[in-house]
């Protein structure tokens, strides 16, 4: 594959040659990973794995936490959830 020079755009931006593209499978939207080296950049695709998460045993934690009453609120306004919110993140980060 030949060597292509590739000029940076205003906002730092380059753009993947097609013969580059297609040798990758790289379409548009596509995930790519950007990584330095000593010999410079390394672009190649990335392949996102969903997280596997199992709804039931979520759903029975938050429920044996509200039975628990382990919860906030209710609240009038959405800037007091978030105070809440904030106030009790802090409380745990000074422990």
């Amino acid at each position: 594959m030949a060597t292509t020079a590739l000029k940076v755009g205003p906002k730092y931006q380059v753009t993947i040659p097609k013969d580059v593209r297609d040798a990758l499978g790289i379409k548009v939207g596509d995930l790519v990973e950007a990584t330095v080296d000593r010999r410079g950049a390394l672009i190649r695709p990335v392949e996102v794995v969903p997280k596997n998460v199992d709804i039931r045993k979520r759903l029975e934690a938050a429920e044996a936490d509200v039975k628990a009453g382990r919860t906030l609120g209710p609240f009038k306004t959405a800037s007091a959830a978030m105070r809440a919110l904030k106030q009790k993140a802090r409380a745990r980060t000074s422990r």
